[in-house]
């Protein structure tokens, strides 16, 4: 990687440069590669394609840090902020307001994003056999932990139950993300997603460290977990109950409540609370995520449902 070999049973912290700043100083890619004493699945752990999506990060810095080459199977090859670039500016994007995660597989002769999706497919990507890419909901919204992959295919299915999030959503694939430019080269990639942009949320953050080394332990490169694997609800169908008016949102529900069809999940009103109207939730199933923004225009997305039903569209 990088012009750089990892021998067996040790562990190597890469630079791999992707293009100068404007001051003329090179911005790199951190790498830590961690390979196992003996042979076996190459897991990439990814996180900070978004700037402004900081939980994935340190879910990375503390999986790496427990990591022992000696115990080992396999590989992993941790990138804890692909997007530099977004990180430093606290910002989703990259300079140019591209989103790097509708820019993969990439190409070295286009833009910065699709340059820098170009390298992490070459020098990442195309060396593992498995993937997880770690999310936060965008700015103003909050996310339960959940984990996103195409649960038609068996063998994503299996890696995505391993991980024992409370959630588990059927996501078929966005043009020029990641986890397309993956499935294209039949590599099982999960989603996880789990709280907001630019805070540490504690229970995300450990619930994708223990969903990390849960599927670490299904591909056989550490030793089984003395735990047996939370519940996991498994949903095909999710959509988001928007502000039929402008006003302030006044929430009543939270994250993982269970709802019923046509139940009240709050009210907006005008500043003094007068005429208020209430939004109700047009199915039933769980809470996987809301907006954080009690300051809502007509049609904003304020709760996002998940509904337990086997079949159905998706608005994610």
């Amino acid at each position: 990687m990088g012009g750089e070999t990892v021998p067996r049973g040790k562990r190597l912290r890469l630079d791999l440069p992707v293009a100068r700043l404007t001051t003329g100083n090179m911005l790199s890619l951190p790498i830590t590669v961690v390979n196992g004493r003996k042979p076996g699945p190459r897991l990439w752990l990814s996180a900070a394609i978004h700037g402004d999506e900081l939980n994935g990060v340190d879910i990375i810095r503390r999986v790496v840090k427990e990591l022992k080459p000696h115990r080992l199977s396999g590989s992993v090859i941790a990138v804890p902020v692909v997007n530099v670039f977004g990180l430093l500016d606290q910002s989703r994007y990259l300079p140019d307001r591209r989103d790097l995660n509708r820019s993969f597989p990439g190409s070295v002769r286009g833009s910065l994003a699709s340059r820098l999706a170009a390298l992490f497919m070459k020098e990442v990507v195309s060396q593992c056999t498995h993937g997880i890419d770690l999310h936060t909901a965008a700015i103003h919204r909050t996310n339960l932990p959940q984990v996103r992959a195409d649960l038609q295919d068996a063998a994503t299915y299996d890696f995505a139950r391993a991980f024992g999030a409370p959630v588990m959503l059927h996501a078929s694939h966005r043009d020029g993300s990641l986890r397309q430019a993956a499935a294209k080269r039949h590599i099982p990639t999960l989603l996880y997603e789990a709280g907001e942009a630019l805070r540490f949320d504690e229970n995300a953050i450990q619930t994708g460290v223990e969903g990390i080394y849960r599927v670490m332990a299904y591909l056989g490169m550490v030793a089984p977990l003395a735990s047996p694997p939370p519940a996991t609800v498994e949903a095909q169908k999710t959509r988001w109950m928007r502000a039929s008016r402008s006003g302030i949102w006044h929430r009543a529900i939270a994250l993982g409540e269970t709802i019923q069809q046509r139940q009240s999940l709050g009210f907006i009103s005008d500043t003094f609370g007068d005429k208020p109207v209430q939004v109700r939730s047009s199915m039933a199933g769980i809470v996987i995520g809301h907006g954080q923004n009690p300051l809502v225009n007509q049609g904003d997305a304020l709760v996002h449902i998940a509904s337990l039903a086997a079949e159905g569209e998706q608005d994610l």
